[in-house]
């Protein structure tokens, strides 16, 4: 326990210095005690009807190929229920896809010709979900079996956590900062670490990624200009994955900039707020001006998709419908039709560093944990249908 004692009364420097040192030292412990460091994040089992659902089959035809050997039993019963981990589910993909008459039928994965997805969310404002946008997506396209990379771009390390590393307690593992640095960088294949969730891995930050600000600013070579160092890294690992989602800094910097020139696709998040619909219009007007800077300078900018997604959506709140309306209106099929929903399910879940595809439904009201469920799956199934257009699958 940290004993209690007076703040500082001196300056204001001192006062803001003994806040963070109080502050910091209580976290650590918090989460030192809450998540021990020889402890790792897991992920709950399945049961029958989930995973059936995930591999686009029916209970029956599970049964038939239990019944049969093709697919092995899963290690769980309970009660004669069976209970899948994700990775019996990613492991009965493979074996499935090998007898399945129709390639890609249960394995998705890109081939020869289709070029590796970059998807970056980004926005001016916190707190218009992308951290847990990002998190949602990556769950959604794992669990359907593509080959995910999580790319945390924020210092804060936001998405890094929900992924199972703590950012606020030191880890002596390679960060982003580490493959795109101009001194000496890393592989990026150093940096990229498999996480709990099998088909989804991960490129960490912490706050040290903020120093690629500060280099970039003073950097003058030419031939490392800053727009290029993210794709650079991320093209060293194409070809091990499918996807890969970025997550950006809430601030139009460096790092934003130059995962908008790695992308592939742009989504940016927007909650139906007149505060929020007015910064994204700044923050859109700097990006604006920022891309034509950067392709006068030598970088090329085509994206498959530029979407807006409404986040903390809320159907029965007038002001907020009508602002999404508007957006709807102005922009047309530049907005999502799906919308992410405002919900206790997903806020109840983010705070234990989950999405709303790790929760156990039994332990929530079951009526708002599937809307929340509806809503996400409804997100990724549109993001997946505007990947498979750029594929052009049909």
């Amino acid at each position: 326990m940290i004993p209690v004692t007076p703040l500082s009364t001196e300056r204001p420097s001192a006062l803001a210095s003994d806040i963070s040192q109080r502050l910091n030292a209580a976290i650590r412990e918090h989460l030192l005690s809450a998540f021990a460091p020889d402890s790792t994040k897991t992920l709950r089992d399945f049961s029958a009807p989930e995973a059936a659902e995930l591999l686009g089959v029916s209970g029956q035809f599970m049964r038939k190929v239990h019944s049969e050997g093709t697919v092995p039993e899963p290690r769980e019963n309970r009660g004669g229920r069976r209970y899948y981990t994700a990775r019996e589910i990613w492991d009965a993909r493979q074996i499935l896809e090998k007898t399945s008459r129709r390639a890609g039928k249960y394995v998705p994965s890109r081939v020869e010709g289709e070029r590796l997805q970059v998807w970056q969310l980004m926005n001016f404002k916190g707190g218009s979900s992308k951290s847990t946008t990002t998190i949602h997506l990556a769950h959604y396209f794992a669990l359907r079996g593509y080959r995910v990379l999580a790319v945390d771009l924020d210092p804060q390390g936001s998405l890094t956590s929900m992924c199972g590393i703590s950012p606020e307690i030191e880890f002596d593992g390679l960060t982003v900062y580490d493959a795109v640095r101009y001194d000496e960088p890393v592989p990026m294949c150093d940096v990229v670490i498999p996480t709990y969730f099998p088909g989804l891995s991960l490129a960490p930050s912490r706050l040290l990624l903020s120093e690629f600000e500060t280099e970039s600013a003073v950097h003058s070579n030419p031939d490392q200009p800053f727009f290029t160092r993210i794709r650079n890294a991320i093209s060293q690992v194409e070809n091990d994955f499918d996807i890969v989602l970025m997550d950006s800094p809430p601030q139009l910097g460096f790092l934003t900039i130059a995962g908008m020139a790695a992308a592939s696709s742009l989504i940016v998040p927007l909650t139906p707020s007149m505060l929020d619909v007015s910064s994204t219009a700044q923050f859109l007007e700097l990006a604006g001006a920022y891309m034509e800077v950067i392709e006068d300078a030598g970088a090329s900018l085509q994206y498959d998709h530029f979407k807006f997604l409404i986040t903390r959506d809320e159907p029965t709140d007038v002001p907020s419908q009508q602002l999404t309306s508007f957006m709807r209106a102005l922009f047309q099929n530049r907005v999502m039709s799906a919308t992410a929903l405002k919900s206790t399910a997903i806020s109840d879940a983010t705070m234990l560093k989950q999405s709303i595809y790790e929760v156990v439904r039994a332990e929530m009201t079951r009526s708002t944990y599937d809307r929340a469920k509806a809503s996400m799956d409804a997100v990724g199934h549109e993001v997946e249908r505007m990947v498979h257009e750029a594929w052009r699958r049909t």
